[in-house]
């Protein structure tokens, strides 16, 4: 049987998986299957997989194990007469949680023909702080330091450490590295970093950190694959989705980021606010009465895309709709798009290339056109045709500024420094 990677993504309620076989050559590895176990802790738990092509290998409701407890829901209120609940009543009811999942899920593959033995897992970890420039294969030391980051990243890191632990429930024999999406932006200059805030402050680590950096991580290496040559000069990569951001690289290496201390900070995004006037939330404290829940709420579920265009963050549904609200979400997140763009061609002391990746990057052609139509003072020419196309390269000849469509592996990547800690030489 061959061996491969396994990849996971850990969420609140659930799990991105995608498994990579090894070859026996020693070259690339190769996408097994991916899929989505989703709706973990609730009643409706989904699990899917397809393969490389696309078609769906498994498809079902699982239920939780016999005896295997997770959350419980509250027991049934008793009666008025508060008397015991006749025997015939129903209990507590079992939920499935990331444990049961992470079970099903390698039994699955372990079961399942023409798949790759799980020998390694490696995970996508939010926030590995200035502590961790690089992946880690993870020892219980690591794994308590990491939780020491959570106020750095509540939303999600403990859901991805949680990932982490369940899996050492299920299969303790098996290699675990963590790669974080704040390592490529590591190197960043300290003016590129820091906030005008007292040492205090900065000393407990209120800083710029970056995140999306595994994507970035990608796209560098692919840019320079494309280009043939590593000196890729001054590139400014937009990571387009429900989460965007961008970032300055020269020759493959972070200079500047559009996020920040946190994954809210920069671009509007599909139900992120993006950069805001840090008054505003004072504002809304005081006149409003707004607390932390609400607030978090605001800044990460309720806005964005969707609070500008009333009834979708889905870029699609934006496009092909004739409300005006809709062409103001889409015009609001060009403009900041190429606002940030020529911030980041500041921090380069010029343009060489730009690159769109991501969902709404890689496919949403008006978007693209409508960026560089505004950025057409930094040297871009895009050939419409092109744009119109699946073309990886849009620019007219004569134009000094280069731009890529590139699809990003994050997977891809985090399989690769999985193989490199677990499988050295």
């Amino acid at each position: 049987m061959s061996q491969g990677i396994l990849v996971l993504n850990a969420g609140s309620s659930s799990i991105k998986f995608s498994m990579f076989a090894l070859p026996e050559d020693g070259g690339e590895m190769t996408l097994g299957c991916r899929g989505l176990q989703e709706n973990i802790g609730e009643d409706d738990p989904h699990f899917k997989a397809v393969d490389q092509a696309g078609k769906v290998l498994i498809d079902i409701q699982p239920k939780p194990p016999q005896g295997h407890y997770g959350k419980r829901k509250p027991e049934m209120r008793r009666r008025a007469s508060d008397a015991p609940a006749p025997p015939s009543e129903p209990g507590p009811t079992v939920v499935y949680n990331h444990q049961a999942a992470l079970r099903d899920l390698l039994n699955w593959l372990r079961e399942t023909p023409g798949l790759p033995k799980v020998i390694a897992v490696g995970h996508r970890v939010v926030h590995g702080a200035d502590d961790y420039s690089d992946p880690q294969l993870l020892t219980p030391e690591i794994l308590e330091h990491l939780e020491e980051f959570v106020p750095l990243a509540p939303l999600h890191q403990p859901h991805n450490l949680a990932g982490i632990q369940a899996l050492l429930k299920v299969r303790p024999d098996l290699p675990q590295v963590a790669c974080f999406d704040t390592a490529f932006h590591h190197g960043q200059p300290e003016l590129a970093k820091i906030y005008a805030l007292p040492k205090v402050y900065r000393d407990e680590g209120v800083q710029r950190y970056g995140f999306h950096g595994l994507s970035y991580e990608y796209i560098a290496g692919a840019l320079a694959e494309a280009m043939g040559t590593p000196a890729t000069g001054r590139v400014v990569v937009a990571h387009l989705g429900n989460g965007a951001s961008m970032c300055a690289m020269h020759d493959g290496r972070s200079v500047a980021s559009t996020m920040g201390f946190t994954a809210v900070e920069g671009l509007p995004m599909g139900t992120r606010t993006g950069s805001l006037d840090p008054g505003v939330l004072l504002y809304l404290i005081e006149r409003h009465g707004l607390g932390i829940r609400s607030l978090t709420n605001l800044l990460y579920k309720q806005s964005g895309l969707l609070a500008l265009s009333g009834f979708s963050n889905d870029m699609r549904d934006l496009l092909d709709s004739a409300d005006p609200n809709a062409k103001l979400a889409v015009d609001y997140f060009c403009y900041r798009i190429a606002r940030e763009l020529g911030s980041l061609a500041a921090a380069l002391g010029g343009l060489d290339a730009l690159v769109f990746t991501g969902g709404i990057g890689e496919h949403a052609a008006p978007v693209r056109e409508q960026v560089c139509a505004r950025s057409a003072w930094l040297g871009i020419e895009i050939d419409p045709a092109a744009n119109a196309s699946d073309s990886r390269r849009l620019d007219r000849p004569g134009s000094r500024t280069a731009v890529w469509v590139l699809p990003t592996n994050e997977e891809l990547i985090i399989a690769r420094h999985t193989r490199r800690l677990v499988l050295p030489g």
